[in-house]
């Protein structure tokens, strides 16, 4: 009999605890969202998530309001929603960078991704583009290596971020070269940098890249993904033009705190799943070289797991340590 009253109760809890979840998912959201960019408006994150955004907000039923908090590689924003309450009501627009290169760079976080964070999903990955100044004398990544070495310490790079900086810098280590880091807040300013001559090139995310590039203010060298990019047919990757072991693409996607409710995850995961796949956003993603992801939380928990390790090997042969 009393077994009989144990399983019981279980099973009651247990109804309980399957009516408190779905409702849960059907009541969220009931309030604005607030998503965080960790990096000034004009960035590539920045644009990526302002093309999905209002379909998400059309979806969910409430206005999504985005917040660039820039600072320390994308630290301040990972702290803030590290440290909101987890109700799917503060989120992080989280790349590449804080998730899986700020470890490999930082001796110290004050949040660790996979411990302080519940992922959501990717919106999606993309390659990184080099590109210089249309000014400058060289049509080619072996022509800008001799003019580099003809140069020697004279050169420099923009980067607004952990993982252009790495890029580069495993560029020199590949090349041979010196360009010298000159740090910027997003990447809008980096490829500004670029067309202004403050800087001799840069290697960043393709979106802030595409209007100077069809400007004819700046010039595309290479690509770093392992085939070439539909976008741009024309451009080399990295290997091809005689650059190897510099295969990059990187991700950007949702992120909330640690202990958000299972089903608050799921329910945005499935919207943001619903909107990448619709016609006019993939199209937009298309144009700034961004494959469409929508990825279940486990399988974005995976990728992160995975390049963070990839990346800790490869700032350790590269001798490289932001702090």
């Amino acid at each position: 009999m009393r077994s009989t009253r144990i399983f019981a109760c279980s099973a009651v809890l247990l109804l309980l605890w399957f009516a408190a979840a779905a409702q849960s998912q059907e009541s969220y959201p009931s309030k604005p969202i607030r998503i965080i960019v960790g990096y000034s408006a004009g960035g590539g994150n920045d644009i990526i998530v302002r093309v999905v955004a209002p379909k998400l907000s059309e979806g969910l039923g409430q206005p999504i309001v985005v917040e660039n908090r820039p600072g320390a590689q994308g630290i301040v924003s990972c702290e803030i929603v590290a440290k909101a309450a987890p109700d799917g009501y503060t989120l992080l627009m989280g790349p590449s960078g804080p998730m899986t290169m700020n470890p490999a760079l930082y001796s110290k976080l004050p949040y660790d991704p996979l411990r302080d964070f519940a992922q959501i999903s990717m919106i999606g990955d993309f390659p990184l583009i080099l590109v210089v100044s249309s000014t400058l004398p060289v049509r080619s990544v072996r022509e800008l290596v001799a003019y580099a070495k003809a140069n020697s310490g004279k050169l420099n790079y923009a980067s607004s971020a952990a993982p252009f900086q790495l890029a580069a810098e495993l560029f020199n280590q590949r090349t041979g070269t010196k360009f010298v880091h000159i740090p910027y807040k997003s990447s809008g300013e980096s490829v500004g940098a670029v067309m202004s001559g403050q800087v001799t090139m840069t290697i960043m995310d393709p979106p802030p890249a595409i209007g100077p590039l069809k400007g004819g203010k700046v010039r595309g060298l290479a690509v770093t993904g392992a085939a070439r990019d539909p976008n741009w047919p024309e451009l080399p990757t990295l290997a091809e033009a005689g650059v190897p072991d510099v295969e990059i693409r990187l991700f950007t996607g949702f992120h909330a705190p640690a202990a958000t409710p299972a089903p608050v995850v799921r329910r945005f995961q499935q919207e943001l799943a619903r909107v990448v796949r619709l016609p006019e956003i993939r199209e937009r993603l298309d144009q700034m070289a961004i494959v469409p992801s929508g990825n279940t939380p486990e399988e974005l928990r995976q990728i992160i797991a995975r390049d963070i390790a990839k990346w800790t090997a490869v700032a350790k042969a590269a001798n490289i340590k932001a702090d």
